[in-house]
């Protein structure tokens, strides 16, 4: 008899199963960021607070700065989702009113530790504003969608890129004035989700 043909080993890890692993070596790579700066990182370091080989930290991220980008990037979906949800003639200001405690949007805790460590580690900080790039046609898209125009049109554009300014703003605000005093968890919650809502108030103003 001859064995049976095909893929032998372990089987292949799902989407879901990546993301969870990206996830676990962000999350890891930003206490070790924290703890003891960029620099005396190593990715060996990262793999091993993450139960996860070096081998596998490089295979997910081409560099140490960019093991934090899920962190930071997870959230642009979820937003968008709240984008195309957001209903006529509904403030601006109340988008994450019932859906931004509760949709996992931002582990707030350690979100709060990278933002501020983006002021003085200039590739965090890099991987940061990418991001942030990145949302920008994802935020227009979504908006496009609700609005019923065309995606490349340039009233969801120029909306998109006051929203996520609007939205960076607030969240660099927050990380900056909280560094010294976080507080329990529901209080930074609160205090998070009413300065992103001072700010999307603003960015609905627009210019005067």
């Amino acid at each position: 008899m001859t064995a049976a043909r095909g893929r032998t080993g372990r089987p292949p890890l799902t989407e879901e199963r990546k993301a969870e692993i990206r996830l676990e070596i962000a999350r890891a790579a930003v206490d070790l960021f924290v703890a003891q700066g960029v620099t005396a990182t190593t990715g060996e370091q990262i793999g091993e607070a993450a139960g996860v080989s070096a081998r596998t930290v490089w295979r997910y991220f081409p560099s140490k700065e960019s093991c934090v980008r899920p962190l930071f990037s997870e959230g642009i979906d979820a937003i968008a989702a709240l984008l195309r949800a957001w209903l006529p003639g509904q403030p601006l200001e109340e988008l994450f009113d019932g859906g931004f405690a509760h949709e996992g949007l931002f582990d707030r805790a350690t979100i709060g530790d990278l933002v501020r460590l983006t002021r003085t580690e200039p590739g965090l900080r890099s991987v940061w504003l990418q991001t942030y790039d990145e949302a920008e046609p994802v935020f227009a898209r979504a908006l496009a969608e609700r609005s019923g125009l065309p995606a490349d049109d340039l009233g969801p554009t120029v909306r998109a890129a006051m929203l996520n300014a609007a939205l960076r703003a607030a969240v660099e605000h927050h990380a900056w004035r909280t560094a010294e005093a976080p507080g329990d968890t529901a209080t930074a919650e609160a205090e998070l989700t009413g300065t992103l809502r001072s700010a999307l108030a603003v960015a609905a103003e627009g210019l005067t």
